[in-house]
């Protein structure tokens, strides 16, 4: 193709280098300006500049400038100004600075100094050039004057003031984004305002630079000619003026100094005389100033057969002027032309003619043109590459003349007489023709017979003899007239010639000597003879159309011998062509020896040792007889050896393969072919190869030799040529170590065929002794290695030294150890040891050491000082690498501390930059840098590998970390190792992921099958994940593929799926070669391309039908037809022959088949056709592969007509005495059109030839004759007649008489066996009686058993007939026939049925259905087929045979393929049935299993089903590849490990080995979750064999099933059975919700959702809240752990009002998951009620009465109250009623649901749509102690009193027994309590309740039960799990320990426990524990129920029993129940602030 010069790229470097060590000075003027040059420094880029003095930075000022070259400008400089001024630079890319040397300025004074200086420029502005496009330029203009404060400066263009972009004290002028319009001279003035001192003016140029742009380019693709001209343009603008340079194949067009290359002034490239070398790429650049760009194009420079580009055109001129005909023509040379007319050379290059001129187009010019210029002419174009010719008619036209006038006429009497008159004239005149006869006008008018046509022709019908005459044409027109005259004669046709002989010439075997006698003229004289022939019966054709009419005999040469001939002949006159004689006996021609030789012979090496040879036969003309083979012979081409023959003995094979050659040798080969007369002629010889060899001999006199330590150079001379057997490729040099074998180095060089050959091998080991050879090799492989030869390589300086380390570290000394170097290099003559103070050269000392000493004790140190220490080994050749450490004295090295401060940055695809902070050093130098990283999948329990290594760089802190993956996560994590060892591992950086790359790699293993006539399979290795380098989603592959034949476009496929491995390219062209080639891509780019690999699509049918279609009738049963081949590239195979398809239109339902053999015969001749039909015919040609379309529409030919058949039916239906009625049908073969009938009769006594005729018309079918006699009989006779004549009559008897009737049945009907067949039988009968009136015909009915209807074969069986052959039958099937007779009657009755009759078996019309042939295993194919259809089979199945055969044309497994250079005869090859291998299978079966076949080869089955009589046409042919299948079995032993929580290692065994069919690819891993296969069914694909991997990203504590199945290169095998594995637990999500309710002043319920990912088994939740702000100075933090997932709910009932609290709650499995936490406002809400009024509490003996009045309604109106309660020692408030309605102002309960003896307080609260309002104040403390009970009786206080001593005795001291204790005991079961409807009762004994309380540490709570009451189902409040040991018995008011654990409660409670409560069945979804705490600040109080005592609440409680052995489950504040918020229909929960499940607004 050629080589692309790329554009220059600039790669820059950061640097800086340093400022000359040297001071400078500088003195000025006082006044004048002082301009310090900025020091030069080397920097790229260019460093920022500051000035310093003194220290301080300058800043320029009205007297300071800093000019754009870092100048510092010092404006009037005065005394003050003088000093040491420096710079510093700073490199922004590296962050160097540096700072320069001082520049000491002095300033002189000055005598006389004038106050005032005129402006004086000192920075001048300079020309500027600026690329468009950039975003600003500045000018700058310094200037000096005094005083300085009254400088000005102004800058102007065109003499206008600029003003923007002034700046810098008006010191630079900015021009943003500079454009053309800025272009032009620029002024700055510097003027002293108020002063008439003149001003200073500078100026500077501003120019606009473009880059440059192309105006012309060539086309990207030129195709040329050679030895033409080609123009390459190049012109380009911009500004400057771009200068051009043009390059071929990346090398300047002047280093070529190529005379045929010439550079034009417009830029393009002329080449002139083209050669082929000159193809390549030239490339054109465009440079100047402001950039460079390029344009290329490749130029294909090739030899090309003439084409036309302008053919020849017919032309048309007039006489005299000029006629030019085209003939341009393209080719490379340039082809030669050459004009013809007939055979005479008109022009051409060597020959001219006058008038005729042959144009430098190539075309023809005729001047002056003359009327008999016009005719045909013909340009001739030839070149070395072919030749090819056209022609065109010249017309010549005159003015207005007759062109073509009246001529002398001889017409037959009668006929029709012409006198043609045509004239030329301009067409925008008319012309009058006016005919005269012997000078008089003719009228056309005046007679019918006279007509002059349009164009002047005279026409005579019926010509007589008074038209004899002559005969004058006058053409009358404006532009001329003409005329002319003829003479008309009448005269008539010759006779036959008669008595026509032809008899065998004895003296030349391929002539006839024909002879005759002379016929009568016809009065004209014979002009000539025309003789015809039938060759074969073949179609007469004239075959001598010339014969002088003076002869009598002639001999007919030019036959062909083997073949029959006849002869006939006919006289011409001047009238035309007399009739034909009578045809000659038939004569056979001897057969004689082919006189042609075979055609297109080709000749192609397929191995080193063979040659395939093939041809194709002699035309068929030449094959004088039958063809019985061919004789091949060859020898050695240039020698004079004898012939080898081979003799092939088919004529229908045409090829052979000549083995058993020599290697690479060339033979000459001819080819003849014999019948049975003898051999024909040989071809000429063709020249063929065998193909290359290895070499046999090695290279000689080989000489190998060290050239230093690392290369060796070799001399030899190559083997003798007649041993390299090949085109010597070059040779390969070879050199492997004597220790190690296996690593040969391999160097090709080319060959060189000069004298003695050398080459080098370079970068081998150093001082190794190595074994040298060489070979040669050719294109097949490599020859013999030369002998081994062993030398060593020199010997060098040594490697480092290893593993230095420092021991006995004493302050004074130290021992220094090491290892001998890994690459000695050499002989180790010893070691150098040097140390020195760190960073003190001067103190270092060295020592040299024995080669065998290892350690040395270095003494005289100096204590506590750090010294750097090296050591070296040494060789011969000096010292080595030095290997350095820094130690100091008397601290001994330790480990390193680990880096910290990881940072990554310039990430791209490949590499990242890791900068760090290094760790500890250890007291010594770093030795090495150790990176690690988590590649790909990240996380705590993934490995980390170790990616790049650092050594002897003791000092970094920034890495640059290669080899990276592209689009790859990585996390990354150092350690450093010193002398003592490595330290710890930093902590990991942050995540990165490396950008996107294409792939690097192309698919592997490409193979290309064929699939089918159209398609291809391409099988490839997918890329591994770790090579898509971008993202998974975005690979794919693309495959492009083209033919290899043809120069057609590249198809491209896009296959998405990064995943497929296989792919079938549709659409293709049958039976073509294609080459193809794959890729991988990503969204970045796509990668390389595959080698490429070769297939071709399978044979199929041809894909158009054989054209120019063509029929002729050539006689009334014969029609020929002829045909031209297919087109070749619709052929699609090896055309074997053709099928005509014909049927008779409208009558025949399905077409006849003729077959034509071979594909050279183009017509045949359809005989035994029905005469007169209109015939459909269409033309097919066919391959083995099967038949291809036919032609359409159909041909549509008429047979020709004939006499008609006789007429059919004929029945007397009216019989008199005297008269008789005839009636019959027309003919069934009416051979052409009817034109009438004849009816003769006679009666039966009379004679023969007497009868009476009668002629009637075509339409009338009856006739009555009369007068005849009665009781007679008569014999009528009908007959039909065409234009042919009459035909063959139908003869009846009839007597006249009128005792008729009908006649009997025909009997004793018998069908002989003997006269079955498979598709025909003989009927045979007796007939009948005939009624006394003959039988007329017969009709015969047949019928299909068993259950077929009667259908008529035939009703016009002649009634003489006995028999009848019933044919059209299907084979194998029973039938019965009748008959019947008919008179003219009538019908007799039907016969009696025969008896059934089978016919016979017949071979199965059709072949097997639906065959498939698939690879089972490497070496068997399973052959599937379907049976034909039933009605095909024609007989008892007996079975099917299966055919196949290998064929040849596939190559092995890899991707070679083999070019075909003729498929035809490739195909050729295939044909012979012979190599088909048969396999018999039972017809019980569709299935069966080839065995046996051989690995990687492509084999060919057909089936065929087959009974008793023979085989069915085989199926069409299907191939399959046989070497491959998928694997039989699935991967075993599948073992599924968790290893994390997101991972499961699966490990299997490999199929066994018998069931692997190949070798295994890879593994498909399929998993999915449990039960949810559909949903999350995943597959990771291996492509490598490995038996362990790691499923990652799964889903904890998830069981997932995971089965395996091998692949192949053929496919998938079978899946295992799936196993079971399970990842283990981890954290669960957050709660899905969290939300409030019941919110009050002091309480609420919070609830919160299962998370939505629980990773494991939920243990249970945590309940953390905390107010956002302190209350009164103290911050509780709440935290609540509860046990169990069930409880998703809690009370809360410490609240402060008003307090916004954050609540938290996180879920835990077997650790915490992450926290879901909201905001929530203790009520009232906004909105709600305000706190009810007047509140009063009574007690009467029944109960307690609570009164009140309503306050405030709030937003909404009030929908209900509640009631809270608190016994009266300072308990918690809590709901004690609830939903009281609206309406209530009052509430009773009965004191005995109050615990006697106890005080309580209420306060109630009204309720809205907003929540719960604000509670009303406390009512007065109400005691529940009934009116005067016994115990207030005074004996009993007596008694209370000594126990009350006793008691505080006892509570004392279980106080104190309690405050030793922390723990508590629970002592009951808690069990279900039915829910009453409002009331509860406080009460001790009710429930268990927690309670906050900072002051006190008991309180008691009693709540009381109704009895017999039942409520629906309440929630259960779920069960808060306590330890308390010490509860068991007696609630002691103990302090609640910090933590309170809430565990899931069981719910089984039998009905034993439940005394007189009621108990609900299930436990509702919703239910809140009340409240509960574990901050160490707020104690708790528990209340303990009592046993016994009756409880009736509207809330769900527990009960406890004393237990020492089960945990029992206390119940905290039971809330939620049914019913228990007063809600009104439609309208929220009361205390909701947002719905349920949402919290975001709390927040």
């Amino acid at each position: 193709m050629g080589a692309l010069l790329q554009r220059k790229s600039e790669v820059q470097v950061a640097y800086m280098g340093n400022f000359m060590d040297t001071d400078q000075r500088k003195t000025v003027s006082q006044g004048q300006a002082a301009v310090l040059e900025f020091l030069y420094i080397i920097s790229y880029p260019r460093p920022q500049v500051t000035w310093f003095r003194d220290g301080h930075k300058i800043i320029p000022s009205s007297r300071i400038a800093i000019t754009l070259e870092n100048q510092l400008v010092i404006l009037a400089a005065e005394a003050t100004d003088a000093g040491g001024y420096y710079v510093q630079a700073v490199n922004e890319k590296n962050g160097e600075n540096k700072t320069s040397p001082f520049l000491y300025l002095s300033v002189a004074n000055a005598n006389n100094v004038s106050d005032t200086t005129a402006p004086i420029i000192v920075v001048p502005p300079r020309n500027t050039s600026v690329v468009a496009g950039s975003s600003e330029i500045t000018l700058e203009c310094v200037a000096n004057a005094r005083p300085v404060e009254k400088l000005s400066m102004t800058w102007k263009r065109n003499g206008i003031k600029i003003s923007s972009g002034v700046n810098s004290f008006g010191r630079r002028l900015t021009i943003t984004n500079p454009t053309t319009a800025d272009i032009g001279m620029y002024f700055c003035e510097a003027e002293l305002k108020d002063s008439t001192v003149e001003p200073a003016r500078a100026k500077a140029f501003l120019s606009i630079m473009e880059p440059p742009y192309f105006t012309a380019e060539p086309e990207s693709r030129i195709l040329a000619e050679v030895e033409k001209t080609v123009d390459l343009l190049c012109q380009a603008m911009g500004v400057p003026i771009p200068t051009l340079a043009w390059y071929k194949d990346s090398v300047p067009i002047n280093e070529l100094q190529n005379p045929r290359y010439k550079v034009l002034t417009d830029g393009g490239l002329q080449i002139q005389g083209l050669h082929p070398d000159d193809s390549g790429i030239f490339q054109c650049f465009a440079s100047n100033k402001a950039g460079e760009i390029q344009t290329h194009t490749y130029l294909d420079v090739t030899n090309i057969t003439p084409t036309f580009t302008r053919p020849p055109m017919d032309t048309t001129v007039t006489e005299g002027m000029t006629a030019v005909l085209s003939c341009e023509v393209t080719g490379a040379p340039k082809p030669a032309i050459t004009w013809k007319r007939g055979n005479q050379i008109l022009a051409s290059g060597s020959v001219q003619i006058p008038r005729f001129i042959l144009l430098e187009s190539g075309g023809l010019q005729i001047i002056p043109v003359f009327l008999q210029d016009a005719g045909n002419y013909t340009c001739y174009a030839v070149n070395s590459e072919g030749a090819l010719n056209a022609f065109a008619i010249l017309t010549v036209w005159n003015r207005t003349f007759i062109v073509h006038p009246p001529e002398d006429s001889t017409v037959i009497k009668g006929t029709t007489a012409t006198l043609q008159c045509e004239a030329t004239h301009d067409p925008r005149i008319s012309i009058r023709y006016v005919w005269k006869k012997d000078g008089i006008v003719i009228n056309p008018s005046s007679s019918s017979r006279v007509t002059v046509e349009k164009g002047g022709t005279l026409l005579i019908s019926q010509t007589w003899s008074g038209d004899i005459g002559d005969y004058t044409c006058e053409v009358i027109s404006f532009g001329g007239n003409d005329s002319r005259k003829a003479r008309l004669e009448v005269i008539e046709l010759p006779h036959s010639p008669q008595n026509l002989l032809a008899i065998l010439n004895s003296s030349y075997s391929h002539s006839v000597m024909l002879s005759w006698v002379r016929p009568f003229d016809g009065n004209s004289p014979v002009l000539y003879y025309i003789v015809e022939l039938s060759e074969n019966n073949s179609p007469w054709k004239v075959h001598l159309s010339n014969v002088n009419p003076k002869m009598t005999s002639i001999t007919v040469s030019g036959l062909t011998p083997a073949r029959t001939y006849q002869f006939r002949m006919c006289a011409v006159n001047q009238v035309g062509k007399g009739q034909y004689s009578t045809e000659t006996s038939r004569l056979m021609l001897p057969e004689e020896p082919p006189s042609a030789p075979p055609k297109n012979i080709v000749a192609s090496g397929r191995t080193n040792q063979s040659i395939m040879v093939q041809w194709q036969p002699p035309p068929e003309s030449e094959h004088n007889g039958v063809l019985h083979g061919y004789i091949l012979r060859y020898r050695l081409a240039g020698l004079p050896g004898e012939y080898h023959y081979k003799n092939i003995t088919s004529a229908e094979i045409n090829y052979c393969l000549v083995k058993d050659l020599i290697i690479w040798t060339q033979y000459e080969i001819q080819v003849a072919s014999y019948n049975g007369a003898g051999l024909g002629a040989f071809s000429r010889a063709v020249t063929e190869y065998t193909l290359q060899g290895v070499p046999t001999a090695p290279p000689q006199n080989v000489q190998a030799e060290a050239v230093n330590s690392t290369t060796i150079q070799f001399l030899w001379n190559p083997p003798p040529q007649q041993f390299i057997n090949g085109i010597n490729q070059g040779y390969k040099l070879l050199a492997w170590p004597v220790a190690a074998p296996e690593s040969v180095t391999v160097v090709t060089i080319a060959p060189d065929f000069h004298g003695v050959h050398s080459g080098c091998i370079t970068n081998l080991k150093k001082f190794t002794a190595y074994y040298t050879s060489v070979l040669c090799f050719t294109t097949p492989g490599d020859g013999p290695q030369s002998p081994p030869e062993l030398l060593c390589t020199h010997e060098d300086k040594p490697g480092a030294v290893g593993h230095l380390s420092f021991t006995e570290i004493l302050d004074t000394s130290l021992k220094v150890s090491w290892q001998e170097p890994v690459e000695k290099n050499g002989i180790i003559t010893g070691y150098q040891i040097s140390w020195e103070v760190y960073s003190r050269n001067e103190s270092r000392l060295a020592r040299t050491l024995a080669n065998t000493t290892l350690e040395y004790k270095i003494t005289g140190l100096s204590s506590l000082t750090t010294y750097t220490i090296e050591v070296a080994a040494m060789t011969a050749k000096g010292t080595g690498l030095v290997t350095s450490s820094t130690i100091s004295s008397g601290v001994p090295p330790e480990l390193p501390g680990a880096p910290s401060n990881l940072v990554i940055s310039n990430i791209s695809p490949r590499s990242a930059t890791l900068q760090f902070r290094p760790g500890y050093d250890g007291k010594t130098s770093i030795s090495k840098w150790i990176v690690e990283g988590q590649v790909g999948v990240l996380g705590e329990e993934e490995e980390w590998v170790s990616l790049y290594e650092v050594e002897n760089e003791p000092d970094a802190q920034m890495l640059e970390i290669p080899n990276l993956i592209p689009y790859t996560h990585y996390r990354f994590r150092m350690r450093q190792v010193n002398i003592v060892g490595q330290s710890p591992l930093s902590q990991p950086s942050r995540v990165i992921q490396t950008l996107q790359a294409p792939p690097d790699v192309a698919p592997g293993s490409v193979t290309v099958r064929t699939a089918s006539e159209t398609s291809l399979w391409i099988r490839w290795m997918p890329l591994p994940d770790a090579q898509y380098n971008g993202n998974p989603e975005s690979v794919g592959y693309r495959i492009k593929l083209w033919r290899v034949d043809l120069q057609s476009p590249v198809l491209m496929k896009i296959i998405s799926d990064r995943l497929e491995r296989e792919y079938t390219v549709e659409d293709l062209e049958e039976w073509v070669e294609y080459e193809l080639q794959i890729q991988a891509f990503n969204a970045i780019g796509a990668g390389p391309w595959s080698e490429v690999v070769r297939s071709c699509t399978r044979e199929s049918v041809p894909s158009a039908p054989p054209e120019n279609v063509s029929a002729e009738a050539v006689s009334s049963t014969q029609i020929l037809l002829t045909w031209t081949s297919v087109p070749e590239p619709e052929q699609n195979g090896l055309i074997l022959g053709y099928k005509i398809l014909f049927k008779a239109k409208d009558l025949d339902s399905e077409p006849k088949t003729q077959i034509v053999r071979g594909n050279h015969t183009q017509s045949v001749l359809l005989a035994s056709l029905r005469k007169y039909v209109l015939y459909e015919i269409q033309v097919l040609a066919f391959t083995r592969i099967g038949d291809g379309v036919p032609n359409f529409p159909p041909v549509i030919e008429r047979t020709k007509d004939d006499a008609p058949g006789p007429p059919v039916r004929l029945v007397f239906p009216e019989v008199r005495l005297t008269s008789v009625r005839i009636v019959w049908q027309p003919p069934e073969e009416p051979n052409g059109i009817i034109l009438g009938y004849q009816i003769a009769y006679r009666l039966a006594t009379s004679s023969p030839n007497k009868f009476t005729t009668v002629e009637v018309g075509s339409t009338v079918r009856q006739f009555t004759a009369t007068d005849l006699s009665p009781e007679s009989a008569y014999i009528f006779r009908t007959s039909a007649k065409t234009r042919q004549g009459w035909g063959e009559p139908l003869e009846a008897t009839v007597i006249t008489t009128e005792k008729r009737e009908r006649p009997a049945p025909p009997r004793e009907l018998r069908i002989p066996q003997s006269e079955v067949s498979s598709q025909s039988l003989q009927l045979q009968w007796v007939p009948g009686s005939d009624g006394s009136s003959p039988v007329r015909y017969f009709t015969v009915e047949v019928r299909e058993l068993p259950n077929g209807e009667w259908k008529t074969y035939s009703s016009s069986i002649s009634h003489e007939a006995t028999s009848c052959v019933i044919e059209r039958l299907n084979p194998f099937t029973s039938y019965k026939l009748r008959l019947k007779a008919t008179n003219d009657i009538g019908d007799s009755d039907f016969s009696a049925e025969t008896e059934a009759v089978t016919t016979l078996q017949d071979v199965p019309g059709e072949p097997p259905r639906s065959v498939s042939v698939t690879p089972h295993t490497t070496s068997s194919v399973l052959v599937q087929w379907q049976p034909p259809k039933v009605e095909s089979l024609n007989g008892l199945l007996l079975g099917y045979r299966i055919y196949y055969r290998e064929l040849e044309y596939e190559t092995g497994p890899g991707t070679e393929s083999k070019t075909i250079k003729i498929p035809s005869a490739l195909r050729a090859e295939l044909t012979p049935q012979s190599s088909f291998q048969t396999v018999n299978s039972p017809s019980a079966l569709t299935t069966y299993e080839l065995t046996q076949l051989k690995k990687y080869k492509r084999y060919e089955v057909v089936i065929t089903a087959y009974n008793i009589i023979g085989e069915s046409p085989t199926s069409a042919p299907v191939e399959v590849f046989v070497g491959e299948a998928a694997p039989a079995m699935a991967p075993q032993t599948i073992q599924v490990n968790a290893l994390t929580a997101s991972q499961l290692e699966i490990t299997w065994d490999p199929p066994p080995v018998d069931s692997q069919n190949g070798n295994i690819q890879g593994y498909k891993i399929y998993y999915w979750e449990m039960d949810i296969q559909n949903d999350t069914e995943k597959v990771k694909v291996l492509f490598l064999p490995e038996t362990t991997v790691r499923l990652k990203n799964l889903t904890s504590h998830t069981k997932y099933m995971v089965c395996i199945s091998a692949f192949n290169a053929a496919g998938d095998g079978p899946r295992s059975s799936p196993r079971q594995g399970r990842t283990h637990q981890a954290a669960p999500s957050a709660p899905s919700f969290l939300a409030f309710s019941e919110i009050t002043c002091t309480t609420l319920n919070v609830s919160w959702g299962e998370p939505t990912a629980a990773n494991g088994i939920l243990q249970g939740y945590r309940v953390v809240y905390e107010p956002l702000a302190p209350v009164q100075g103290v911050s509780k933090v709440v935290t609540v752990d509860i046990k169990g997932n069930w409880q998703r709910w809690l009370k809360v009932r410490d609240l402060t009002k008003g307090v916004t609290y954050l609540f938290r709650v996180q879920a835990r499995t077997i650790a915490y998951g992450p926290e879901l936490q909201a905001n929530i406002t203790a009520g009232p809400a906004e909105g709600s009620p305000g706190s009810p009024q007047e509140i009063l509490a009574t007690k009467s003996a029944s109960g307690l009465t609570l009164q009140w009045t309503e306050g405030d309604s709030g937003d909404k109106p009030t929908t209900g109250y509640i009631i809270e309660a608190r016994p009266s020692d300072e308990g918690l408030w809590d709901t004690f009623v609830k939903d009281i309605p609206r309406s209530a102002t009052s509430y009773t309960v009965g004191l005995d649901k109050l615990k006697q003896g106890v005080s309580y307080e209420f306060r109630v609260v009204a309720v809205n749509e907003f929540g719960y309002g604000e509670p009303s104040i406390p009512s007065a403390a109400v005691s529940a102690q009934l009116e005067t009970p016994f115990y207030e009786e005074w004996w009993f206080l007596l008694v209370m009193a000594l126990s009350s001593l006793i008691l505080i005795l006892l509570v004392v001291f279980a106080l104190v027994l309690h405050g030793q204790s922390r723990k508590y005991k629970n002592c009951s079961t808690g069990k279900n309590i039915s829910n009453v409807e409002e009331s509860v009762t406080l009460d001790n004994g009710g429930f268990t309740s927690l309670e906050l309380n900072s002051r006190h540490l008991n309180v008691k709570s009693t709540f009381s039960k109704k009895n017999g009451t039942r409520s629906p189902p309440r929630p259960s409040p779920g069960g808060l799990h306590y330890s308390d040991e010490d509860i068991c018995n007696k609630y002691n008011g103990a302090v609640l320990t910090e933590s309170v654990a809430l565990n899931e409660k069981p719910l089984e409670v039998s009905e034993s426990e439940a005394t007189d409560s009621d108990y609900e069945d299930e436990l509702p979804k919703h239910s809140f524990v009340n409240h509960y705490m574990s901050d160490p600040t707020y104690y708790n109080s528990w209340k303990r129920q009592q046993k016994g005592v009756k409880h009736p609440t509207p809330y769900r409680y527990e009960e406890c029993a004393a237990s020492e052995t089960e945990p029992y489950f206390q119940t905290v504040i039971t809330t939620q129940s049914t019913g228990g918020v007063y809600t009104p229909t439609g309208q929220p929960a009361p205390g909701s602030r947002t719905p349920v499940t949402g919290f975001s607004s709390f927040v």
